[in-house]
């Protein structure tokens, strides 16, 4: 795919990370597997089973109350939920995380085109760490600057509106790619351009 629409006129391109650079649900299905086989190993549950229920329950209700509803259902003790998100900070993973393939299509070309690429997450530092170290760059890795907002001690969009001022670009020339369901915070820069995932995938 050619992106000279987006790049011609532009100089910077800030992207979320989730959901946008790569899907995060490879990263979680690995977690998941990974604690079903710990689980087979400590208390010899069977892991196939528990990890099948547990990728059925991410893909119809995401991740949130997993551990809760997991341990319910196998009978896995509520002291286990510590490691459990522990294990989503240190997995080391199976497989590499994968780029969606138009995504690396344009971090290469803005590589080559020499745009400055950042990449800003709101989300807990040391789990996006773990994933960014996990992450198949095809050698991009030089050319990313990550900013992790809680590090910062603030929101995503005092990040983007500190990237404006610092970078001494005009806004305009400055594209942030976001999630599908991005929906722009009263405090979003308003004068900041903005696309979502979908308009490139």
């Amino acid at each position: 795919m050619a992106f000279n629409h987006l790049t011609t006129d532009k100089e910077a391109f800030i992207f979320s990370f989730d959901n946008v650079l790569y899907p995060e649900k490879d990263y979680l299905l690995q977690v998941y597997y990974l604690f079903a086989q710990f689980m087979e190993y400590t208390d010899q549950l069977p892991a196939g089973d528990v990890v099948a229920f547990m990728k059925r329950r991410y893909e119809s209700h995401g991740e949130e109350g997993m551990f809760r509803e997991t341990a319910a259902c196998f009978g896995i003790a509520a002291g286990l939920e510590e490691n459990f998100m522990r294990l989503h900070e240190t997995a080391q993973l199976p497989l590499k995380l994968l780029l969606y393939k138009d995504l690396l299509d344009l971090l290469q070309e803005l590589v080559v085109e020499r745009k400055k690429i950042w990449i800003v997450t709101d989300k807990n530092p040391r789990q996006q760490l773990n994933k960014i170290r996990q992450v198949e760059w095809h050698g991009l890795e030089p050319y990313l600057s990550v900013y992790f907002c809680e590090e910062l001690n603030k929101s995503r969009e005092e990040v983007y509106a500190g990237l404006l001022e610092n970078s001494g670009l005009a806004a305009k020339k400055i594209l942030l790619v976001a999630e599908n369901n991005f929906t722009p915070a009263p405090t979003f820069p308003s004068y900041l351009p903005y696309i979502r995932v979908h308009d490139l995938l």
